[in-house]
Parts: structure tokens; C-alpha cells; sequence
């Protein structure tokens, strides 16, 4: 399973966890950006720089993802596309998206989005916090175990 990254909003801890998962477990991982982004260095582990513009890094994405890959995104929209390809999509929150849920998360992200066009204050995302990034790091082990495959250990 290949884990691609939607990474110019990942936090710096998600990217932390998934380049000591990839090292582990002997899996691919990418990262997709408009700007560069240092990873370490590794075989399993690269960055690909796109050009700037608006959902460019979700494009080069949904242009290389398979059936099968993860892709690691807080973009609804580009979940929605992942799914629609045969991949999976888990949130830096470690919300996971599938066929089974990401119809209803993004009528309520379109929904939400649609209040805000009219002036209405929704707020924003709750800060990032510990909960989060264990709760992201619990998800993504069970999904490379469920995955199978080497592991580095």
C-alpha cells in the first residue's frame, strides 16, 4: 500500500509519525506540496513539489493514486475523489473515509460551506491536539496492519 500525502496543511507531527511508519513497515510514502517540504533521507520516502496554484497538489494526487493506497488528507473533496478511485483517505485527525461514510461528510462539509457563503459564522476547525495526532497514529497502525505486507521492526 502506497500512503500519499495532501501535505502543504499536514501538521508537522502527522508527517512525523507517517515517515516512522514508512521506515517500519517498508512502505512507499509521498508527499505532495506547493512548496518543498524536508523529508529524510530514505528509499521509501520522497517529495514531490507541484507548481503553485489552487488544488494542484490534490490533482498530482488523484492523477497517481490506485486502488488500494492511502492518501492522508483533511480535504473533503479530494477524500471524496480517493474513495471514488478505490483508495482510502484517513484525516491527520484519524478520521477514516470510505464508501460506507464519505457521501455524508461531504454533504455536511458542502452544507457548512454553503452557510458560510451566506454570512452565517461556523467557526473553525477545533485546535490540533494530542487526542488528535494519538488517535491518527492508532488508525493509521491498524490500517497498515489490516494492509499486511513487511514490517521493518
Amino acid at each position: 500500500m502506497h500512503i500519499w500525502v495532501d501535505a502543504d496543511a499536514c501538521p508537522a507531527v502527522i508527517k512525523d509519525i507517517l515517515f516512522r511508519a514508512a521506515e517500519r513497515t517498508g512502505r512507499p510514502l509521498t508527499l505532495v506540496a506547493n512548496q518543498y517540504i524536508r523529508v529524510p533521507a530514505s528509499p521509501l520516502i520522497r517529495m514531490i513539489q507541484v507548481p503553485g496554484g489552487f488544488d494542484e497538489a490534490d490533482k498530482y494526487i488523484l492523477a497517481h493514486v490506485q486502488a488500494g493506497h492511502l492518501v492522508i488528507t483533511a480535504d473533503i473533496p479530494l477524500a471524496a475523489e480517493v474513495v471514488a478511485n478505490d483508495a482510502r483517505a484517513l484525516s491527520p485527525r484519524g478520521e477514516l473515509y470510505g464508501k460506507e461514510n464519505i457521501r455524508e461528510v461531504l454533504a455536511m462539509r458542502n452544507f457548512m460551506d454553503t452557510l458560510r457563503s451566506t454570512g452565517v459564522e461556523t467557526g473553525g476547525p477545533a485546535a490540533f491536539t494530542a487526542a488528535d495526532r494519538q488517535a491518527f497514529a492508532n488508525r493509521l497502525d491498524r490500517l497498515l496492519r489490516q494492509a499486511g505486507g513487511t514490517d521493518r521492526q
